[in-house]
C-alpha cells in the first residue's frame, strides 16, 4: 500500500530530469536551424484552431469514430460538405465539422465519451437552441434574415435542425412536394383543414407553405411573405386585387373578412355560405329578395335566387366592378 506514493515520487524526478535534459536541446536545435538559415517552428498562435481547441486532423479525426454512422457520411453529399466550394465548412480553410459543431479538442480527449464542448444539433439536443442556432447563423445570417429574431418560430424555441436536414443531399424542407410534411409535425390543426373539400393545392404538392408564409419571420402578420394579408394574397389573385370604379369594402380590407386560406366545407374557401356570410354585414331588410305581404311586412318565403350560390346569383362581381353602372357589383 505504501509503494504508490514511492512510484510518484519517483516518476515526478525522472520527468523533471527529462525537462533539465531536453530544454537546452530544444534551444540547441532552435539555434542550428538560425545558423543554417532555416526558420525557427513558430510557437502556437493564441487564435490558432490548436489553442482554441480545435483538432489538429479535422474531419479526419471525427471519423475515426463516427465514420460507421451513416448520418454522419451522409454530409458528404450535402452542400456543406463541397471541397471546392469557399463558403462551405469543408472548403479550402474551413474548419469541416468543427465548423458547425465547434472545437473537438476536448471530446476527443475524453474519448467521446462526453461532447464536451461540442454544439449537438436537433429536438432531443443537450446544446441549448440560441447556440445551435447562432452556428447555423454565422454563414446564414444573410438568408435568414433579421426577421428570424422576431418571429414566431424564434419565440417558441425552434431551432434551424428541428426544420431543416443538415446531413443529406437533399433537404425536404426546401422542396416544394415534401415541404409540408415537415410544417405538418408541429402545425397540426392546419393539416386538419386542408383535409376539407376545399383548400388550396398544398397537398398536392402544387404550392408548399412558403408560398404565403416566411418561416424565418417577416414584418407582416402570420409570418406572411408580404406586409399585409392582401398584398400576399394578390400575388397569385392578382385580378381580386383592383383597383375598381366600383369596390367592395371587405376585398379592399382584409382577404379574411370572407375567406378561409387553408381549407373550407364551402366552395371559393368562404367562412360561411353565402347569404349566411353577406348578411353578417348586409341587412336583408328592405333588399328586394325579401318577400313582402299587403301590409308592407316581410314574410313568406325567400328569393329562389338566394338558394344555392345565394347572393352572388345576381352580385357576380363581389370582388369590384368596373363598369359605370355596377354599383350594385352585378355587373
Amino acid at each position: 500500500m505504501r509503494a504508490f506514493p514511492l512510484r510518484s515520487a519517483l516518476f515526478a524526478t525522472v520527468l523533471a530530469i527529462a525537462w533539465v535534459v531536453a530544454a537546452p536541446v530544444a534551444r540547441a536545435t532552435q539555434q542550428a536551424r538560425a545558423a543554417a538559415g532555416s526558420p525557427p517552428v513558430p510557437p502556437v498562435a493564441a487564435n490558432s484552431p490548436a489553442a482554441l481547441g480545435y483538432s489538429a486532423q479535422g474531419a479526419d479525426t471525427c471519423l475515426m469514430c463516427h465514420r460507421m454512422n451513416a448520418k454522419v457520411m451522409a454530409i458528404f453529399r450535402s452542400p456543406h460538405a463541397q471541397p471546392d466550394n469557399p463558403h462551405s465548412p469543408f472548403g479550402p480553410g474551413g474548419l469541416q465539422c468543427e465548423a458547425c459543431h465547434g472545437p473537438g479538442g476536448a471530446h476527443v480527449k475524453a474519448t467521446g465519451m462526453k461532447p464536451a464542448g461540442i454544439v449537438v444539433f436537433g429536438p432531443h439536443s443537450p446544446t441549448p437552441v440560441a447556440k445551435q442556432n447562432a452556428m447555423c447563423l454565422t454563414c446564414h445570417q444573410a438568408t435568414v434574415g433579421h426577421a428570424w429574431l422576431t418571429s414566431a418560430h424564434a419565440a417558441n424555441g425552434v431551432s434551424c435542425a428541428d426544420c431543416h436536414h443538415i446531413h443529406g443531399a437533399a433537404d425536404p424542407v426546401r422542396a416544394q412536394a415534401t415541404q409540408s410534411s415537415v410544417c405538418a409535425q408541429c402545425h397540426q390543426a392546419v393539416v386538419a383543414q386542408f383535409r376539407k373539400p376545399y383548400h388550396h393545392p398544398v397537398p398536392d404538392g402544387t404550392m408548399s407553405c412558403s408560398s404565403c408564409h416566411d418561416p424565418h419571420g417577416s414584418l407582416g402578420p402570420h409570418m406572411l411573405v408580404k406586409n399585409t394579408v392582401n398584398g400576399t394574397c394578390t400575388r397569385c389573385h392578382a385580378r381580386k386585387r383592383g383597383p375598381f370604379l366600383w369596390e367592395h369594402q371587405p376585398v379592399s380590407e382584409n382577404c379574411l373578412d370572407c375567406h378561409t386560406p387553408h381549407g373550407s366545407v364551402v366552395p371559393s374557401l368562404l367562412s360561411e355560405q353565402p347569404t349566411i356570410l353577406c348578411q353578417q354585414c348586409h341587412d336583408a331588410a328592405g333588399h328586394p329578395s325579401v318577400p313582402y305581404g299587403p301590409q308592407g311586412l316581410p314574410g313568406g318565403m325567400p328569393n329562389p335566387y338566394l338558394l344555392i350560390d345565394g347572393c352572388v346569383n345576381c352580385h357576380s362581381r363581389i370582388h369590384g366592378s368596373n363598369s359605370p353602372s355596377g354599383q350594385a357589383l352585378m355587373r
